[in-house]
């Protein structure tokens, strides 16, 4: 399964008069482009989970989205708009002449590419979503559910922390530690690659679009609902999530439901990383999805 090799290719692009570093494996017109999670995370543990799919016929395709990674980091927050990351995927695909794509996104990189397709839909071969969501408001209350089951005193101490600003408080990053080894990455040891993405993560993006952790959504996307514009999707599309995912399977059997054509995979021991919580059984449906709609 997985394994981290070097990319034969790299690219500098510019966007927004800025460079960003982009990777390839592989070669060929089936072109698996990759959108990472974050938002502000190196494109590490998302490249260097799928880059070995070039041996089997795909060209792999990731970058380090602006602001993180190898990629130029501006400081100016009026860049972090989820409009403007739809301009620099599109920006990518056709400087590299990436020509019509399998488009993957992970996490926040679901919602861009959910935003992508809508704006986009003649550029991609196919959609896959992966640990992500539709509705963020719906997942704000999937969250609220999840870290209810630490218990009323712990839930209500988180709460008095968030409305204190005291989010760096020890008892409260204990909790989030909790939540994010139930359900982030259930391994007891994160792969490398993992380890790297979140060892650079650039919380500037972060904290202005999402929010100062995985569970209190706040920042600029707290509204962002796009399942009406979803029902209008023709592209195949591929939902995965994991059973103990923070986006959770009810958050992906909405997307579902939006998407009437769109098959939906549940990965029963994974949280949100099945690429590397549950390989044997993530890379045979992705790979299966993905012959079919070769072309």
């Amino acid at each position: 399964m997985w394994h981290e090799i070097a990319p034969d290719q790299q690219h500098n692009v510019q966007v927004d008069g800025h460079n960003v570093v982009v990777y390839s494996f592989g070669a060929g017109d089936e072109v698996l482009l990759c959108l990472n999670g974050g938002p502000g995370l190196p494109c590490d543990y998302l490249r260097d989970a799928h880059g070995w799919l070039k041996d089997n016929g795909l060209r792999v395709v990731a970058f380090d989205q602006l602001g993180t990674g190898a990629s130029a980091r501006p400081t100016d927050a009026s860049l972090w708009e989820i409009s403007r990351y739809v301009e620099e995927v599109e920006t990518v695909r056709q400087a590299l002449d990436l020509g019509r794509v399998h488009l993957l996104g992970h996490s926040w990189g679901g919602w861009l590419g959910i935003e992508y397709a809508i704006h986009y839909p003649d550029a991609l071969k196919s959609l896959i979503l992966e640990n992500t969501v539709g509705d963020i408001p719906h997942l704000s209350r999937e969250l609220e559910r999840l870290r209810g089951a630490l218990g009323s005193e712990t839930v209500a101490m988180m709460q008095r922390h968030e409305a204190m600003g005291t989010l760096d408080h020890p008892q409260y990053q204990a909790a989030i530690t909790l939540l994010n080894y139930r359900h982030v990455c259930r391994l007891d040891e994160w792969p490398a690659p993992v380890t790297r993405s979140l060892g650079d993560w650039n919380m500037g993006p972060y904290e202005t679009m999402q929010g100062p952790n995985e569970f209190l959504y706040v920042g600029n996307l707290k509204d962002w609902n796009r399942l009406p514009q979803m029902t209008d999707f023709r592209m195949p599309v591929l939902i995965t999530t994991g059973q103990h995912d923070e986006l959770t399977p009810a958050c992906a059997m909405r997307m579902k439901m939006a998407v009437k054509h769109a098959e939906l995979h549940v990965f029963p021991n994974s949280s949100h990383m099945p690429f590397y919580e549950e390989p044997q059984a993530y890379f045979p449906v992705l790979l299966d999805f993905l012959a079919r709609h070769r072309g």
